[in-house]
This record gives structure tokens, C-alpha cells and sequence, in this order.
């Protein structure tokens, strides 16, 4: 075989990389943000000038409140500057404030209707949700659009309405009645029905052809498919009834059987000058709310790009 051709058949070398374009001499590469548009460095630093502000609006009270209550007798809860950590931290204010009222008790009260709230709202959302995705049957536009009407009415204005519908039913004073009027949550059934929505039909009509019915489709196909949603509605409802003050000061009259919300009030009327005692039933009043989120909070933020099919 001669030269040439060994030549010609030889593999030919592959082309160097283009060399990187060398940033210049005193500046520094951009920032992108998600769209690829440069950030510059004012931008940025008026974007965390922002978050802080945000950050000290949201976090600042609660902050106070739980150095408040960490106070001793003796130490100035009004000096200025105020000072967010205490001298002498102690746990005295709790102690009082248990001993004041039966605070314990009241929490116990709450955790049930909360607990309740949550079953109720979850299991409802789910099923209506579900039925106004999925299901056909006459009248589903209409009962969407009631389901909206219903958020617009302010509470205020049915309260009334609610309580003679307790009293008929023999409900009041009594912690069912309490929970009752808020079981199923007209906001809960549109995340719900939102959600489902999401999920794509190919994989319901998989499960169809399987031979599954309407009730397995739910269980194993759909409701797994929105736990990031559901968490959402488990912590709306929690929410909800856990902080509720008015109705269940409205409908409960036995002081054994009042939530927290109301028991906490007498804090108020009672140790008006001592504001320690206060804070110390703030924190209680707040730290279940905290537990609850920072257990279900990488089912809330999933929540947000729901029904999306895995892989």
C-alpha cells in the first residue's frame, strides 16, 4: 500500500476547542436570574434588602413575643433599645401561666377540633374535588360555581344563621357544634378540584381498561397523585380551627369545654400590666402551628406543581 493512501484513509485529528471567552481585566462575571437576563449588583442588592425587610415583618413579632416571655420578673420588657435576648432567660412565665388558667386542658380542646377539622376537610375536599374533576353528572359547572359563591359570603354574616342552626340540632356547647360549620371548606374543594384536574386522564383510563371502578381509580390512582395538595388543605384546615376565636366563643358556654383561642383571652382580662404572661400563652398558642408546618412542609411547597406524572 503506498503513502498516499495511507494517508488518505488515516483518521483525520480532531479540531481544537474553542477557547473560553476571557472575562475582563477588573470585572467580575454577571448574575443570571431563571430567564437568563443578567441581574446587576444594585438589583441584587435591592432583592435582599427586600427579603430582610419581609423577613423582619413576618419573623420580628414572634421573635419578640418568645423573648417576652423569657423574661424574668425584674427585667424591663420596655427598655430602649429593646433587647431580644433576655438577662436571665427562665421558664417561670409558662409555669404561671398554667397555673392561672387550665391552659392544658383548653390546648386539648383545641387539638380535637383541629384534629377533627383536619379529617373532615381532607376526606370532604378529596371526595367533592374529585367528583367535580372527573365525575360527569348534571349540574357540575353549577355546583363549581356555588362552591366559588361561597367564599365571597363573609362569615360575619351567616354567623347567626349558623348558631340557630346549632341550637336546633342541639349541638351547642358542645365541641361538634364547633366543628361542624367549618367540616368541609368551599376554598379546600376548589384546591381539590384543581388538583385533580392536574392529573392526566391517560392514567386513570389505564386503571378504566384494568377493570378498576370509580372508588379504586380515587384511592389508588388519583388521591396519591395530590398529597402535596392535600397537605395543603390538612394545613389550612388545621389553621383555621386552631386559631378560630369568634364561633367558638359564640357557641360554647361551659368554660371545661373552651378552645384555647377563648381560655387565652383571660390572660388578657385578668394580667392586663403583665405582658410576660401574655407572651408565654402566644407561644403556646403558636408552636403547635410551628411543629405542623415544619412536618408537612415538603408536602406544601410539592403542592404547587401538582399531578405531574412519574416516572
Amino acid at each position: 500500500m503506498s503513502l498516499t493512501t495511507r494517508k488518505t484513509r488515516a483518521q483525520p485529528a480532531a479540531a481544537p476547542a474553542a477557547p473560553a471567552p476571557a472575562v475582563p481585566d477588573g470585572r467580575r462575571a454577571r448574575r443570571h436570574d431563571r430567564d437568563g437576563r443578567p441581574v446587576s449588583a444594585g438589583e441584587l442588592v435591592l432583592r435582599y434588602l427586600l427579603l430582610v425587610a419581609v423577613l423582619a415583618l413576618t419573623i420580628g413579632p414572634f421573635l419578640w413575643q418568645l423573648s417576652t416571655s423569657l423574661k424574668g420578673p425584674v427585667e424591663d420588657i420596655y427598655s430602649s433599645p429593646p433587647s431580644f435576648l433576655p438577662d436571665d432567660p427562665t421558664l417561670h412565665n409558662y409555669q404561671r401561666v398554667a397555673d392561672t388558667i387550665p391552659v392544658w386542658d383548653y390546648a386539648l380542646n383545641s387539638l380535637k377540633v383541629a384534629a377533627a377539622s383536619v379529617v373532615t376537610n381532607c376526606a370532604g375536599a378529596a371526595l367533592a374535588g374529585y367528583a367535580l374533576a372527573r365525575l360527569r353528572f348534571a349540574g357540575r359547572r353549577a355546583a363549581s360555581l356555588v362552591f366559588v359563591l361561597a367564599m365571597l359570603v363573609p362569615v360575619e354574616s351567616i354567623i347567626i344563621a349558623q348558631f340557630t342552626t346549632m341550637r336546633d340540632l342541639g349541638l351547642n356547647n358542645t365541641l361538634v357544634g364547633v366543628v361542624l360549620p367549618g367540616a368541609v371548606g368551599a376554598l379546600n374543594v376548589l384546591l381539590m378540584r384543581n388538583a385533580f384536574l392536574s392529573v392526566p386522564h391517560e392514567v386513570e383510563e389505564a386503571a378504566y381498561v384494568d377493570g378498576a371502578n370509580v372508588w379504586q381509580r380515587f384511592v389508588y390512582i388519583a388521591l396519591p397523585s395530590v398529597k402535596g395538595t392535600l397537605a395543603v388543605v390538612a394545613i389550612f384546615a388545621f389553621m383555621g380551627a386552631w386559631d378560630d376565636f369568634l364561633w367558638p366563643l359564640i357557641v360554647l358556654s361551659d368554660p371545661s369545654k373552651f378552645t384555647l383561642t377563648i381560655g387565652l383571652n383571660y390572660l388578657h382580662g385578668t394580667f392586663a400590666n403583665d405582658q410576660r404572661l401574655v407572651a408565654a400563652g402566644t407561644i403556646i398558642a403558636v408552636a403547635p402551628l410551628i411543629v405542623l408546618f415544619a412536618c408537612l412542609q415538603r408536602y406544601f411547597f410539592r403542592g404547587v406543581g401538582e399531578g405531574a406524572v412519574k416516572g
